[in-house]
């Protein structure tokens, strides 16, 4: 009889490419890799790695198990959301992950609410970035993920994921406080400057919505920070050494050396849940859904946002 987490372990290698990786996507040691794989190879009386200089390469017959390993895995996933659905009871263990300003400004009252209205049902939360969230999802590292994207790079949804919309959320400019802009009421996406912009790094979500925003302008944007986290945006902001497009959702207390302006169009980020497809009939899914969007009601667009946003 093949061992299921034993077939967990030679399927996480096999997905990640190394025992280092996959030990650290199933949150064990390498040893412990190591050992179930090796308690596998006399399970089958099979071959299953080789050295293969500091590392390890599976065989053609690991290759084959790791195939069915997933398939068995999924079929698992499959029962066990059968029968909590029959059952009927939001229970066992949920993961769920959430980007950075949705682990601040969405995650804590949602938990609240699913430990107020479920209490047998055991979480565990992450931050992560939204692309590592997705593949994590995919690969059944995590349950649940609270994503991200802009209009202008729409996240992609592999096969065998579902999705619900969350929240539409508006960035503003932040400027310093002696800035010209800094008494509008609001300022044209034709008027926003071309120069002195702090940025998230490049290849990330957000750099590239504020590239396309500013170029969308007829101007080129000329960066003298990178920094991924807001609130050092927001610092750099106040010194005086530049402009930040900041969200509004997780933003925090803004310092009094900056001011937050409207753009028109709005810049809007869409929220997302992504679970996967086949665990979907599982009520701790359904609940952890309805805790989001419950958390995230307080949060919605001002009236006529969404018809000023800025166009697909």
């Amino acid at each position: 009889m093949l061992d299921l987490h034993r077939l967990k372990a030679l399927h996480a290698v096999a997905t990640y490419g190394s025992v280092g990786a996959a030990a650290e996507a199933l949150m064990v040691t390498p040893s412990a890799i190591s050992q179930q794989l090796a308690k596998l190879e006399r399970e089958t009386g099979a071959v299953l790695v080789e050295r293969n200089g500091r590392g390890v390469k599976l065989t053609d017959a690991a290759g084959l198990l790791a195939d069915h390993a997933e398939k068995i895995l999924a079929l698992v996933e499959t029962a066990e959301a059968d029968f909590e659905a029959l059952r009927g009871a939001v229970v066992g263990r949920l993961s769920m992950a959430a980007f950075p300003t949705a682990a601040r400004g969405i995650m804590p009252n949602a938990l609240t609410l699913l430990k107020d209205r479920h209490p047998d049902l055991d979480l565990l939360v992450y931050e992560r970035e939204p692309d590592r969230m997705v593949r994590e999802v995919t690969r059944g590292e995590i349950d649940l993920a609270v994503v991200q994207d802009w209009v202008n790079r729409p996240i992609a949804i592999p096969d065998g994921l579902s999705r619900a919309a969350l929240l539409e959320d508006v960035a503003d400019v932040a400027v310093p406080a002696d800035h010209p802009l800094a008494d509008q009421r609001e300022v044209a996406l034709a008027d926003l400057p071309g120069d002195q912009w702090i940025i998230s790094s490049p290849g990330t979500v957000c750099h590239d919505f504020l590239m396309f925003l500013i170029r969308s302008s007829e101007k080129e944007p000329q960066v003298v920070c990178y920094a991924d986290e807001y609130p050092s945006q927001m610092a750099m902001v106040a010194a005086g050494h530049g402009y930040a497009l900041i969200p509004r959702l997780g933003r925090g207390a803004v310092p009094d050396e900056v001011r937050m302006v409207p753009i028109l169009p709005r810049p809007i980020r869409r929220v997302y849940a992504l679970w996967r497809t086949d665990a979907a009939r599982r009520p701790a899914i359904r609940a952890a859904v309805e805790a989001l969007r419950t958390a995230c009601a307080p949060l919605a667009l001002e009236p006529g946002a969404a018809s000023q946003s800025t166009p697909v």
